[in-house]
């Protein structure tokens, strides 16, 4: 085999064994993404699921949030590629584009969160009864009633006689007998929690829709 013969074989193996994401034009990368070429969706996560994540820790502020955005919006890339066209733009800003609207679905989880737990520590007024009303939902209700059920029983226990039974904090302590510093230590540790859980709820029923979409 001659010098040159040598030098075109070894530039062929290099070739073949480059990484996908290195070896593709985004042209090409997008072409294979759109036929559903898995290895392309894998392509496209080590290319650009850095851009993806920073974009999503910087509107969110949370590490953990921006790591489930990253993961649903490459999904949704994946289960809507027939959906991307070339002559609409780059790969690149059509992924951007869904990780916004996949950002903004967050924003709106977590307000919807901070909106229940308020429901709940409303009640806990030290100076009056007569806070904002209970939620007019009967889901509110009821998924208000699941997570504070897997909270430890002192917090669920105060946070249950606040939020249906309109009790104060001072009321709360009297009934209970505990001192007021203690009820206050259960209601705020016990929002915290509850925050956490209706958190990972949302989580859950995203991973839930997701195995759906595949079944």
């Amino acid at each position: 085999m001659s010098t040159i013969q040598t030098r075109e074989h070894s530039r062929d193996d290099l070739s073949l064994w480059a990484p996908v994401e290195e070896s593709l034009a985004d042209e090409q990368l997008a072409e294979g993404f759109r036929r559903g070429d898995e290895a392309c969706l894998t392509a496209m996560y080590q290319r650009w699921g850095s851009l993806v994540y920073t974009l999503a820790r910087r509107s969110l502020g949370d590490a953990r949030e921006a790591e489930d955005v990253t993961q649903v919006v490459f999904l949704a890339a994946w289960r809507g590629r027939g959906g991307y066209s070339p002559q609409r733009g780059a790969l690149s800003a059509w992924l951007v584009g869904i990780t916004r609207r996949k950002i903004a679905d967050a924003l709106s989880a977590r307000t919807r969160r901070s909106e229940l737990v308020a429901a709940a520590g409303a009640k806990l007024s030290l100076d009056t009864q007569d806070g904002p009303p209970q939620p007019d939902a009967v889901v509110d209700r009821v998924v208000i009633g699941v997570e504070l059920a897997r909270l430890p029983a002192p917090q669920r226990r105060v946070l249950s006689l606040a939020f249906y039974d309109d009790l104060t904090q001072t009321q709360i302590a009297r009934l209970t007998g505990w001192p007021l510093g203690t009820v206050k230590s259960h209601a705020r540790r016990g929002l915290h929690r509850l925050a956490r859980r209706l958190q990972d709820a949302d989580r859950g029923l995203r991973a839930a829709d997701s195995t759906c979409a595949h079944g």
